[in-house]
């Protein structure tokens, strides 16, 4: 606690000088007397209660005094509040959803494994503004930028493999995530790409949607998923669905390549453990930027000591009317 005009404490002199003057008065002025016809009324025992009470008036109005002056002097508290401004980053998902994404190389297979990794991934980091982009043989944007974060992930959980014609179209799918930056005033702006094949389809190039990525300051992070070697994959047949081993192709030198135009990195996931830890190295190469100011918070302290002289005062004129004998 401390006062916001301290001098004024200074006044705490007055009710200290009446209080000694009235104390002198009582043990060196002149005692007040009156004639009574007998004494015995005031030998009686509460006679020592009345001359304590006798007093009292004093003691309130000195007490008052005190209060009040407290309370002029302004009594504070202060506590320090720290606020914390976030500056977030913007994240495109730009997942591929060709078929080659039901192996089950991953559990329960690589779509389902990189959509619960990446709904991890964004109940983490609730400062960025995120958005999803998915592609095969076409792209398109499944959410835009977002910071609704239950829309992205009910969102994210819809991704599936049929939703757009089969293939694997890199370049279209990134292009299609940068032009989801375009109006990104955000500092700093990640495309997270993840796909499992070889480029076969699209207009566009993935070094050209590259090139268009480095233009507007777009970093791209590119993970590539797949067992090594061949995978279990589901093949329809007429006799119902049937698990084959089929090779897996990953053009890894193409990812790479786009990764290290950006300004990123490549990765390469064989399991849902390593496909987790990624997200994991991602999130902790793009932290957010946290701006901390701290201030003080005042608390005002005066009511009591006004309640308190109020209430002495208050006393005081009751015992003034009341009680007859008091001074």
């Amino acid at each position: 606690m401390f006062f916001e005009y301290p001098r004024l404490l200074w006044l705490l002199a007055v009710p200290a000088v009446l209080l000694g003057l009235y104390v002198w008065r009582c043990l060196k002025g002149r005692s007040p007397h009156m004639r009574v016809s007998a004494s015995a009324p005031w030998l009686q025992k509460g006679s020592v209660l009345l001359q304590v009470l006798s007093h009292l008036p004093m003691v309130l109005f000195t007490a008052a005094m005190v209060l009040l002056t407290v309370a002029l002097a302004r009594p504070r508290s202060s506590s320090q509040v720290e606020k914390v401004d976030s500056e977030g980053i913007d994240i495109i998902f730009a997942m591929d959803v060709s078929t080659s994404m039901l192996a089950r190389d991953f559990t329960p297979d690589r779509i389902s494994a990189a959509k619960d990794i990446a709904i991890e991934f964004i109940s983490q980091r609730p400062s960025d503004r995120m958005g999803i982009v998915v592609f095969a043989g076409e792209s398109y944007t499944q959410c835009p930028l977002t910071t609704d974060r239950a829309t992205l992930i009910n969102l994210m959980k819809e991704v599936q493999t049929d939703l757009i014609e089969d293939g694997t179209a890199i370049g279209n799918g990134l292009a299609t995530a940068v032009a989801r930056m375009m109006d990104s005033d955000a500092p700093s702006r990640v495309i997270i790409l993840l796909t499992d094949g070889v480029n076969n389809r699209g207009e566009i190039a993935p070094e050209t949607a590259a090139e268009i990525a480095k233009t507007y300051n777009v970093r791209v992070y590119t993970i590539g998923v797949g067992a090594n070697g061949e995978a279990p994959y589901p093949v329809m047949t007429p006799w119902g669905v049937e698990v084959r081993k089929m090779p897996v192709e990953i053009d890894e030198d193409l990812l790479k390549r786009v990764a290290e135009a950006t300004g990123g990195r490549y990765f390469r996931a064989t399991d849902n453990t390593k496909l987790s830890e990624i997200y994991s190295e991602i999130g902790r190469m793009e932290k957010v930027r946290t701006t901390v100011d701290s201030f003080p918070v005042y608390k005002e302290l005066y009511a009591p000591y006004v309640l308190a002289a109020l209430g002495c005062l208050l006393l005081l004129l009751i015992l003034k009317l009341f009680v007859r004998r008091l001074p």
